[in-house]
This record gives structure tokens, C-alpha cells and sequence, in this order.
């Protein structure tokens, strides 16, 4: 009897699970809500939840960009984008101005309470990046986040070309 290739059990050097592509999803599925947790329970003493933690960070970047760049950069839809800075706002971390060039769109800048987050926001971020690649020599990082950033890129390509086609 020839087993079905979706059911068969893998080596031990590959996913021990049905299907490669499954446990690839079910992997980065875990390792995203793991870094969920980790960053709500570190943000949790400012008021923040990880959902906010990428705006924080992308504004500490790019200090006074639009709402529009903002969704962009971050892949995020437009009403994501308007809870999470609506609570960032409310807490007085951001204020929104209307863009100078563009009076129908919005910049978003760090307040001073914002400002003062960026030390504690970067050394969060930088232990998180410690331990998701802890034991991983300088060759492994490299190739990691290359990989990840490469997966990424492929899935929002994707996502694009059946957006359009749906258009």
C-alpha cells in the first residue's frame, strides 16, 4: 500500500508533522503569538499592548509620517492603523496633524510622553531580538532575518496579486 505523501511522517531532520507546509504555518503561527505575549507582558506596565508596539517603533523611525505611509510600511488595513493610534493618541503617546501637502490626510508624530518611551521601547526590542536568536551564531542571524524578510515579502506579494485580481 502506498501511503498519501500529505499523511506520511518526515525525517528527524524536517517538520514532525502533516505536510511541510503545515507545520511551517503552525510554526510561525506559535512563534507570533509567543512574541505577542512577550511583548504584552513587557509593554503591559505602560499601558501598551503588542499591537501597538510596531507604530511605536515605526514612529520612532519615521517621526511625522502619514497615516497612509504608516499602513503601508506596516502592511496594516486602514482601520487597524486608526484603533491602534486612536489609543496610542488617548494615552497621549501620538498626535495627529493634518499633512501640510495633503490637508484630506493625517501625520502622526511622537508627543513628548512618546519620546520619553523610545529608550524603553528599543531595549525591549532589542531583548526580544536576544532571545528569539539565542544560540544562533552571527552567520545563522544573518540568514534568519534574511529568510523571515524574504518570506514576508513573498506572502505580501501574494496577497497583492489576489487583491488585484479580486479588484
Amino acid at each position: 500500500m502506498n501511503p498519501d505523501p500529505k499523511s506520511a511522517v518526515l525525517d528527524d531532520n524536517s517538520c514532525k508533522c502533516i505536510g511541510k507546509n503545515e507545520c511551517i504555518g503552525r510554526d510561525i503561527s506559535h512563534l507570533f503569538r509567543s512574541i505577542n505575549i512577550y511583548l504584552s507582558n513587557e509593554l503591559d506596565a505602560y499601558g501598551l499592548g503588542s499591537g501597538q508596539f510596531p507604530f511605536f517603533m515605526r514612529l520612532l523611525h519615521h517621526d511625522g509620517v502619514s497615516q497612509e505611509s504608516l499602513a503601508n510600511m506596516l502592511r496594516y488595513d486602514r482601520a487597524t492603523i486608526t484603533r491602534s493610534l486612536n489609543k496610542l493618541e488617548d494615552q497621549g503617546y501620538v498626535i495627529r496633524k493634518r499633512d501640510p501637502k495633503d490637508k484630506r490626510a493625517y501625520c502622526v508624530y511622537l508627543t513628548g510622553e512618546g519620546q520619553k518611551m523610545a529608550p524603553i521601547l528599543m531595549e525591549i526590542g532589542a531583548n526580544l531580538n536576544d532571545v528569539l536568536l539565542r544560540g544562533f551564531n552571527d552567520e545563522e542571524k544573518a540568514m534568519f532575518i534574511s529568510l523571515v524578510e524574504k518570506a514576508a515579502m513573498n506572502i505580501a506579494s501574494e496577497n497583492e496579486m489576489r487583491k488585484a485580481s479580486n479588484d
